[in-house]
């Protein structure tokens, strides 16, 4: 008992250095509900580019203004002054916001991430332009609260009595300006399985699982100021959950990233338009709160990978174990093939979806977890396709399940 308080402590300490891991605030503002208007207040705070991009998305997709209802917030929030009061609030409604986007998804009205994303950006724009009671730090503080409530952070505790828990992350749409209607099966796994109670029926009985998520926002500086590693350092140091598993959009099929690597290379941006400058041919160490992440350049998954191949469904499900170096591209078969080399790419490729899984696995080693850990890639899809979306879906519920027979 003495060692395990100890570990959580420590987990505890940890987790509590890296919550500074929100962005900027954002802003918006209703059209109907969620595009944006030029404010009159002097002490608001810059917009971020998500925010900025919500009066296209609301042409392309005016319906999401109507889909959550915060009018009372609005009316009422720019007279709110106390701040302990306001962030009991903010609190509130980014509860709501989560638990009404899971409902939705769950009972099949609207089977689709997107409004929670582009709702979550209009509220916490409304927060920056309209808290005129409250300093910068305070409303910053509000936003990043919002933020990470209406993420699913907040639900993260396990209620039912089964035999396994799972922990899963999915992410936030993404490459945005490339097309303003993106979905990322990803998200929307996550709120639909979030809560929910899965079954497997073995020789020795039946076996079940419920399954808590959260939402991942695709930004580095996030990922840097620790977004990872404050939500999942509790779990893994404590070994309280039975599965850890984070979840991104990918190739054509499913893959499950056998050696994440540790620098990023790709040249893509993030949701707020940085770029890191990293590339194939340089390959960059990103950070934690300032600090070279670490010096591993690979390491090891430990999913249930025979089991969860046995998921049936419309994709193959492929066990990746393909990297790139800064010698070669190959496939090897163990980890101490990779001593020596520096990694370009891991097998999730060298944007966030590696860095989640890295991190993750990083993370679970340094607390000397039992947790199985790793990294599902789904299947790409160009903007939302419902069909598509359920066939994963599915398959990654079947790959859970089996997942059941072997943790």
């Amino acid at each position: 008992m003495v060692f395990y308080v100890k570990k959580l402590v420590v987990a505890l300490m940890l987790a509590l250095t890296l919550t500074g891991c929100a962005t900027e605030p954002r802003q918006n503002y209703p059209k109907d509900d969620l595009a944006l208007k030029g404010s009159h207040h002097s002490t608001t705070l810059a917009l971020t580019v998500e925010e900025l991009r919500l009066n296209k998305a609301m042409q392309a997709m005016p319906d999401i203004q109507h889909f959550f209802d915060w009018a009372e917030f609005k009316q009422t929030w720019p007279q709110q002054t106390d701040f302990y009061q306001a962030k009991q609030v903010v609190t509130l409604l980014g509860d709501e916001l989560w638990q009404y986007s899971k409902q939705q998804a769950q009972l099949g009205k609207l089977v689709d991430d997107r409004p929670l994303y582009w709702t979550r950006l209009g509220i916490n724009a409304f927060i920056k332009q309209h808290s005129i009671g409250f300093s910068e730090s305070e409303t910053i503080a509000l936003v990043e609260l919002f933020e990470n409530v209406s993420r699913g952070r907040s639900d993260l505790a396990y209620r039912q009595p089964v035999e396994k828990r799972i922990l899963l992350t999915g992410f936030d749409p993404f490459l945005l300006d490339r097309n303003i209607e993106q979905s990322n099966p990803s998200g929307l796994a996550a709120l639909l399985l979030d809560g929910t109670v899965i079954e497997y029926q073995g020789e020795d009985g039946l076996v079940r699982a419920e399954i808590n998520t959260a939402m991942i926002p695709v930004r580095y500086e996030d990922f840097e100021q620790g977004e990872v590693e404050s939500l999942l350092a509790p779990f893994y140091a404590v070994n309280n959950v039975d599965l850890i598993a984070t979840i991104s959009m990918g190739r054509k099929d499913f893959d499950l990233e056998h050696f994440p690597g540790l620098r990023r290379s790709a040249k893509a941006p993030d949701n707020v338009n940085v770029y890191t400058g990293a590339s194939k041919s340089n390959p960059i160490v990103p950070k934690l709160s300032g600090k070279a992440l670490s010096n591993e350049e690979f390491v090891l998954f430990s999913l249930p990978v025979k089991a969860m191949q046995r998921a049936k469904g419309p994709y193959k499900i492929n066990d990746n174990k393909k990297v790139t170096t800064m010698s070669k591209t190959f496939s090897p078969q163990h980890l101490n093939e990779l001593s020596g080399e520096i990694a370009v790419e891991g097998g999730g490729g060298g944007y966030l979806s590696n860095e989640i899984s890295y991190r993750s696995i990083l993370l679970r080693n340094k607390l000397s977890s039992s947790i199985p850990t790793g990294h599902i890639h789904t299947p790409r899809i160009k903007g939302f396709d419902k069909q598509v979306n359920q066939g994963i879906f599915l398959q990654i519920k079947a790959m859970l399940t089996e997942a059941l027979s072997d943790i």
